[in-house]
């Protein structure tokens, strides 16, 4: 059985890809050897478990603008979010889910599956989080 190290990647927001908050992706679910298994043993993620961490990526970038911290979360056998962080008060941060609303549409969510704005409007959404988690 294989494993696929975790690979940081640079965190929107920031300069540096060894900043203590570096984004760590790709945690990968152990397969066993056999037939139909990938090459390097590690579970293929669906094709909307891309689609969700991509309008998250792109979120990341829009939220970095508004300066606010984002790092991706990929944790094994689960959807991907992005973990918001205000850098001037670190205790304000919440977690932000992609997908499909039951309308078709894909959204950006709250962790308590409240709608922020639809995963076109990044600018919308990124307002919406900056709003939420702006100090008082």
């Amino acid at each position: 059985m294989t494993m696929q190290a975790h690979q940081p990647t640079q965190l929107a927001g920031t300069n540096d890809s060894t900043a203590p908050h570096s984004v760590y992706r790709a945690h990968a679910q152990p397969t066993p050897p056999g037939p139909g298994a990938a090459p390097s043993g590690v579970v293929a993620r669906s094709d909307t478990w891309h689609a969700n961490l991509a309008r998250l990526e792109n979120l990341a970038d829009v939220l970095a603008g508004h300066g606010l911290r984002a790092r991706l979360v990929t944790p094994p056998g689960r959807v991907p979010s992005l973990h918001v962080v205000n850098p001037d008060a670190s205790a304000l941060a919440e977690d932000v889910y992609a997908g499909r609303g039951q309308d078709g549409l894909w959204w950006f969510w709250w962790s308590w599956a409240e709608r922020i704005a639809v995963g076109e409007d990044l600018e919308r959404a990124a307002t919406m989080i900056e709003h939420v988690l702006a100090a008082p």
